[in-house]
């Protein structure tokens, strides 16, 4: 029985560590039937070396989704690997230290540019890149942490997610015409390098140990990686601007 992303072609950013909900979208795309490629920024030998733990070899390429020269040649160097695209996954995000762990009121605004550069307006950047290998339509999937609340020691990231969210709404707004969907899965916390970034992260995690009707594990990104794939592949075929909750079901309890 083949799997639900067979003969896909998927991009996928921000495999950094194994614990990642990046590299788990990855390993379930590839066991899935995708052919699959990684970007990596600032060290791609670190993802080079994390890729070695995937079920099949995947070429490695340096994109820093900020710098428009390598945008700029995305689209050939892709092309080059494997011809055009069907899918684009975004797991990009970072704030500068003083943007986090309780410092809101005195960040800068030039880390908040950062933060927002960085975490949102690159799902555009990352995206019109991919466009020229999207000639058949395709899914882009974003990973958000839930930016209806303000989060312990998130500070300006939680802006940046909100921005992130509204962006893919534009983008589904945009791209519908050429049938390309843009979704968000918005995930519980991870123990990823992305969260040990994060000052007083295990008082942020402590909030699905009391509150998520399903019992949430730190420790597993395979449940967001099933989100991203599903996402990816046809069973969503009519389903844009939206965002998925794989987050033990904490976004639905209030207290």
């Amino acid at each position: 029985m083949s799997g639900i992303l067979e003969g896909k072609r998927v991009l996928i950013t921000g495999v950094l560590m194994e614990s990642s909900i990046a590299f788990h979208t990855a390993k379930l795309a590839q066991e899935q039937g995708a052919e699959i490629i990684l970007t990596a920024f600032p060290r791609p030998t670190l993802t080079q070396r994390v890729a070695r733990r995937l079920p099949k070899p995947t070429k490695v390429i340096e994109l820093d989704v900020t710098n428009d020269e390598h945008l700029g040649r995305l689209a050939d160097t892709v092309g080059e690997e494997l011809g055009g695209l069907d899918g684009v996954v975004h797991s990009v995000g970072f704030a500068p230290q003083d943007a986090l762990g309780g410092n809101f009121l005195n960040t800068p605004f030039e880390s908040v540019a950062t933060a927002m550069h960085v975490s949102a307006f690159s799902l555009k950047s990352l995206t019109t890149a991919c466009l020229p290998l999207m000639q058949n339509g395709g899914s882009v999937v974003g990973l958000t942490f839930d930016a209806q609340y303000a989060w312990p020691q998130y500070d300006w990231m939680g802006p940046a997610k909100a921005a992130l969210e509204a962006t893919s709404r534009y983008m589904a707004r945009d791209l519908g015409k050429q049938n390309i969907r843009c979704n968000l899965i918005s995930a519980g916390p991870i123990g990823s390098m992305a969260a040990k970034s994060i000052p007083g992260f295990s008082e942020l995690a402590t909030v699905w140990d009391n509150r998520a009707p399903l019992e949430w594990d730190l420790k597993d990104p395979e449940p967001a990686g099933r989100g991203v794939v599903a996402l990816l592949s046809d069973w969503f075929p009519k389903t844009t601007g939206e965002i998925i909750h794989v987050d033990g079901g904490l976004h639905a309890i209030g207290a």
